[in-house]
Parts: structure tokens; C-alpha cells; sequence
């Protein structure tokens, strides 16, 4: 129980240097100097120690939403098995449930975006929800792929050491794409634009401030972390630890590292390389995501 506590301390700890890790990439492949890689950690800083303004129209769920979106998601994180210790909840749910527990955030962050009555928090919230009922079954039928290849939802056996398959590949690639719309990545949406017009995640944390918001942040980071873990856990499998010395502790400690190193390299070439679509563009783009999750559905039914 203590190293899993310690394992989802450690996931806290360093999920906001991922995405600071993303932004200095893409700060590199643009050839600017940009911002340190700690950044979000100064941000988070910044935020909690700033005074909260709460609109007099905003009723218990704006003040609620916050705790119940860092909740869902650290709950979400002690299901996870980081550092391929099973959590200590492992038992009460599997990738299934992490979509609902996914949602609930969602839906209370929506919520409350409309609990103020602020135009830009309608619009975030009408887009968000419009996203999410197209991201959420390829999700789903990505599990089932892993279910038919591992004969179970449970998360701990999906993140053993398996071989990497064809359906594993494409069904990794699909939730690749979902992660970019669960994060408010590009082409999705962008979190470095404050146009009304163009935002949605944004948009429905404006009226936001203060620690409330530094929740909500954080909860973003730790979301993007459990998707960035999955993907690598999927592609690039890896054992238990072997604990022969600490040469060996050492190379599988930065293997470990290197594999979520990887996805954000891969989510920062995404972000650099591409515009951000129109939002009826990204029915096109999360169906080309569902086609792949439909295509890696049937490869495991096959065995490919």
C-alpha cells in the first residue's frame, strides 16, 4: 500500500512537467527560447496563492465542480498501476470505468460552466459535450480491442508485458487521437489561444480563479498523464523491474521515462505541424479516429 500511495505521489508530482515538456519542445521545433519546462509548476504556484472571484450569480456547483474534477481524476490515478505496481483500488474498477470516472469530470466541469450563465461557458460547454459523445466510443471499442487481445478490462493486465500486435497498434493510434481531443491538444482545440471564438476547454473555466483553478489544472495534467501512460504501455509494453543492481534499476527506470518521453515528443509534432480545424472538422477527424478503433476491433477478432 505505501509504494502505491508513493507511485501515485510520484504520477502528481510529475504530471505537470509533461506538458511543460511538450511546450518546450515545441518551442525548440518553432526556434523560439519559450518558457521553462517548469512552468506549470510556477503556474500552480501562482494560481493557489492568488484570491478567488466567484460571480454572484454562480450556485454550489461552480464552487463544487473543481473538487469533484481533481477527485475523478486522482481516483482514476490509483486505479492506475504506475510503475507497474497494481494500485491499491485495482479491484474496484478497470478501463471501463475509467472512462465513466473520465466523464463524471466532464460533466461537472460542464456543468458549471453553465452555472454562471457566461456566454463563452454555454459555448465551451456545448462544444465539450459535442466532442466527448465522438471521442468516448472510440475509447470504448479500444478497450474491447484490448479485452479480445487480453481477455479482460482489467488494467492491470492489459499493462503487463505482452506482445505487440497489429490491433494493439492501430487501437493505440486511435486512442492517440482521442487523447488530443481529451487534452485540448491541436488540432482539436488549443490550449495557447484565448479567442473566444475558437476556445473550449478554455471557455468553460474563464470564470474560474485562483486555487479552484489550480485544481482544475491540475486534474488536466494528471488526465494527460493516465492517456499518455496508456498509449505507451500499449506500443512500447515493458516487465517488472529486475532487480539485480542498480545499473539494471537505472536503464528500466529510464526506459520507463524515455516511453512517455516519446508520446509527448509525438504529441508536440502533432501540434506544430498541423492547424487547428474547424469544430465540424472534428467530426471528421475523431470518425477517422472511430474507422481505426472499428479496424483494430476486428484485427483482434482475427488475431492479427
Amino acid at each position: 500500500m505505501l509504494i502505491a500511495i508513493l507511485n501515485i505521489l510520484l504520477l502528481v508530482a510529475c504530471a505537470p512537467l509533461v506538458s511543460g515538456l511538450i511546450s518546450g519542445i515545441k518551442n525548440n521545433l518553432r526556434m523560439r527560447r519559450g518558457q521553462s519546462v517548469f512552468q506549470p509548476y510556477y503556474n500552480l504556484a501562482k494560481l493557489c496563492a492568488k484570491e478567488e472571484v466567484v460571480s454572484e450569480t454562480a450556485s454550489w456547483i461552480f464552487k463544487a465542480a473543481p473538487l469533484v474534477v481533481i477527485a475523478s481524476m486522482l481516483t482514476a490515478a490509483v486505479l492506475m498501476p504506475w510503475c507497474i505496481v497494481a494500485g491499491p483500488l485495482r479491484q474496484a474498477g478497470d478501463l471501463l470505468a475509467l472512462i465513466f470516472i473520465f466523464s463524471l469530470g466532464r460533466f461537472f466541469l460542464a456543468l458549471a460552466a453553465l452555472d454562471t450563465g457566461s456566454s463563452f461557458g454555454g459555448m465551451g460547454s456545448s462544444r465539450e459535450m459535442f466532442i466527448s459523445s465522438l471521442a468516448e466510443p472510440v475509447f470504448c471499442l479500444v478497450v474491447f480491442t484490448l479485452s479480445l487481445q487480453f481477455g479482460s478490462t482489467d488494467i492491470a493486465a492489459v499493462s503487463g508485458m505482452h506482445a505487440v500486435s497489429v490491433a494493439s497498434i492501430i487501437a493505440a493510434t486511435a486512442l492517440f487521437l482521442v487523447t488530443l481531443a481529451e487534452t485540448a491538444r491541436v488540432p482539436v482545440d488549443n490550449q495557447e489561444t484565448h479567442l473566444e471564438l475558437t476556445m473550449v476547454h478554455e471557455a468553460m473555466v474563464l470564470e474560474y480563479s485562483g486555487r479552484r483553478l489550480a485544481f482544475i489544472e491540475m486534474a488536466a495534467y494528471i488526465k494527460q498523464m493516465i492517456l499518455f501512460f496508456l498509449i505507451a504501455q500499449i506500443i512500447f509494453p515493458i516487465a517488472l523491474p529486475v532487480f539485480g543492481g542498480v545499473s539494471e534499476i537505472m536503464l528500466w527506470l529510464l526506459w520507463y521515462a524515455a516511453r512517455l518521453v516519446i508520446v509527448a515528443i509525438a504529441v508536440a509534432l502533432v501540434e506544430v505541424s498541423v492547424a487547428k480545424m474547424r469544430l465540424f472538422r472534428v467530426a471528421d477527424f475523431l470518425g477517422y479516429a472511430f474507422v481505426l478503433s472499428i479496424v483494430a476491433v476486428l484485427c483482434a477478432l482475427l488475431g492479427v
